[in-house]
């Protein structure tokens, strides 16, 4: 049984350079990947790189101030981490201060300015017939939608008013349905439409009496008189159209066309909103040649509302064969349709861009808020006070280090070359990580995570003193080099894996049960500590099995840290034998 024993154990130090070739190919792959992907430094949280801070104050329907609830405050703040981290956007923090505020902090960065009006635009989601529409300040009336029999990708891009076109999802170009000259969804204003007439001709025309006796018919004619007015490039007034419409009125509203120009509209009550939406996404679709698609799937009750809408636009001519999409008083999209979309689900199609389509469907994903929220404040955070913070706290890391390293000098002598080697492997794999997590999961490094990794040096040099130690305690007993590196191996990996299950074991608690900046540091130590015990096995271990075998170390020389003299080894131990016993020739 010893001969085999001894085989394995002969084998297994023979073959040191398999594992430490393997953790610097893995090296060398996660640096070429890191240059190759074009992110070569990690990216910054907003207390490192900046960014933008806003306030949002909860402001309740009248007499519905039970509705500024922890179960709607948490479920705004839910909705608004996903529309701000849908956008790419990492290291976004969204939480709740006092009974009626929610802070969202977005660091600088792609995507983080469409973040921003996103978190600013936190009413609930809409969508409405257009009664008419043209573009505001002087402009002249807006383009008439493409012809019925257009294919999609005759439409312009998919910004608020370029006419793009739902369908059914998956659907090619539908057939047209007929286009009819009757009633339009001006209904909802209790007025004829006058047919043939342009969208500004249908807004100044002269509403019908109404069956109500003329109050209704009033009311439209004060909104279409608010309409003829309505500027849409003034900002001021852009922030306020709107304001204190219940979803079941007609209401004036403001979106940007593709040239940039404002437009404006009359729409009628809301015919579906936001929480209808069970989903929404942007797919590219190269099947029927329209480019990138938002595909909207509906709730159950939101699917037949979606089709009674559809149904009814579909008989009208431009623009009342359109909806609005809208959000916060803003169209965001204006789809206009053929005929009634009956399956649950719907595309919109147009000539959009990735962005613009990611956009939409980010908005139609987490639009419905169980609140109305206004900005009370939004400051901009500048990098200089965390600049400051991370040099001191990289001073400090390069102080600690330093000192680690001199003692590393000192104490273990020619050792110190190999946990050396060790920390820089460890520190290398560390930074291309984490420089490649940014663009794939959204890491971002902030002063916490830090600090998780400078902590994390004491941890790595804590593993290779509980190997270094194991090794001289066998040396101690008298053993040479080669077997006391094999003999203190399990013994000292034993101890290293249960102090970095402990680690990892409270990164992941700390991770779990936070918020905020404070996952940053947990991250960091759980990622680091597992690191540990990559390069512990893979680098450290192999690389002292192959030291061992050289003299300056297998000599024990007084520079090698595992000199025999100075650590007080006992003489080599023996089996002692016992006497022989003289034997009588007259017996033999």
């Amino acid at each position: 049984m010893a001969t085999p024993k001894k085989g394995r154990s002969a084998s297994a130090q023979s073959k040191p350079g398999r594992s430490l070739a393997l953790i610097l190919i893995a090296i060398a792959a996660l640096t070429g990947g890191m240059f190759a992907s074009g992110h070569t430094t990690p990216r910054l949280g907003i207390d490192l790189a900046g960014g933008t801070s806003i306030t949002l104050r909860a402001v309740p329907e009248a007499g519905n101030e039970a509705a500024i609830n922890k179960t709607n405050m948490d479920t705004a703040v839910s909705i608004m981490e996903r529309r701000v981290n849908g956008l790419g956007v990492s290291e976004a923090e969204v939480q709740t201060q006092g009974r009626d505020n929610i802070v969202v902090n977005i660091p600088k960065g792609t995507n983080s300015e469409q973040a921003r009006k996103q978190v600013g635009t936190t009413a609930k989601l809409y969508f409405r017939p257009v009664v008419a529409t043209e573009v505001s300040g002087g402009g002249g009336a807006a383009s008439p939608s493409p012809s019925p029999t257009g294919s999609p990708s005759d439409q312009p891009s998919g910004k608020a008013t370029d006419k793009p076109e739902a369908t059914d999802k998956g659907s090619a170009s539908p057939s047209a349905s007929p286009s009819t000259q009757g009633r339009a969804v001006t209904d909802a204003l209790k007025a004829d439409a006058t047919p043939s007439a342009s969208a500004s001709d249908k807004a100044k025309a002269s509403p019908s009496p109404s069956a109500s006796g003329g109050t209704a018919a009033d009311d439209a004619s004060k909104l279409q008189e608010q309409y003829a007015k309505l500027d849409c490039t003034n900002a001021k007034t852009r922030s306020t159209v709107g304001d204190g419409v219940k979803a079941s009125q007609p209401t004036l509203a403001c979106g940007e066309n593709a040239q940039g120009q404002w437009q404006k509209y009359i729409l009628g009550p809301a015919e579906v909103d936001g929480t209808d939406v069970d989903k929404a996404q942007a797919v590219l679709n190269t099947q029927t040649g329209a480019g990138w698609t938002v595909t909207m799937d509906f709730t159950d009750g939101g699917a037949k509302k979606f089709a009674d809408i559809t149904g009814k636009l579909a008989q009208n001519q431009s623009p009342q064969n359109q909806f609005a999409i809208v959000l916060d008083g803003d169209v965001v999209s204006d789809p206009y349709v053929r005929q009634a979309l009956t399956g649950g689900n719907a595309e919109i199609s147009g000539n959009f861009t990735q962005q613009s389509a990611q956009e939409l469907a980010n908005m139609l994903s987490y639009g419905a808020l169980p609140l109305t929220f206004k900005v009370d404040s939004m400051t901009t955070v500048t990098a200089a006070l965390g600049g400051d913070q991370l040099n001191a706290g990289l001073i400090a890391g390069a102080i600690g280090l330093a000192l680690v390293v001199i003692y590393l000098l000192a104490y273990y002598r020619g050792l110190s070359f190999i946990a050396i080697l060790s920390l820089l492997a460890s520190a290398a794999l560390t930074y291309t990580l984490m420089a490649l997590l940014g663009p794939t999961i959204g890491f971002a490094l902030n002063l916490p995570a830090v600090c998780g990794a400078i902590v994390a040096i004491g941890i790595t040099a804590d593993s290779f003193i509980v190997y270094f130690e194991r090794v001289r305690d066998e040396i101690r007993e008298g053993r040479t080099l080669r077997p006391a590196v094999e003999r203190a191996w399990p013994r000292a990996r034993r101890t290293i894996l249960v102090s970095d299950f402990v680690s990892f074991l409270a990164a992941a608690v700390l991770f779990i049960v936070t918020v905020g900046k404070v996952r940053g540091f947990a991250f960091t130590l759980g990622l680091t500590t597992l690191l540990d015990v990559v390069v512990v096995f893979l680098f450290t271990k192999p690389l002292l099995t192959l030291m061992a075998r050289r003299p300056f170390f297998a000599n024990g020389h007084k520079w090698s840290g595992l000199d025999p003299k100075s650590l007080g080894a006992q003489p080599p131990l023996r089996r002692t034998r016992r006497p022989a016993v003289p034997v009588d020739p007259k017996e033999a």
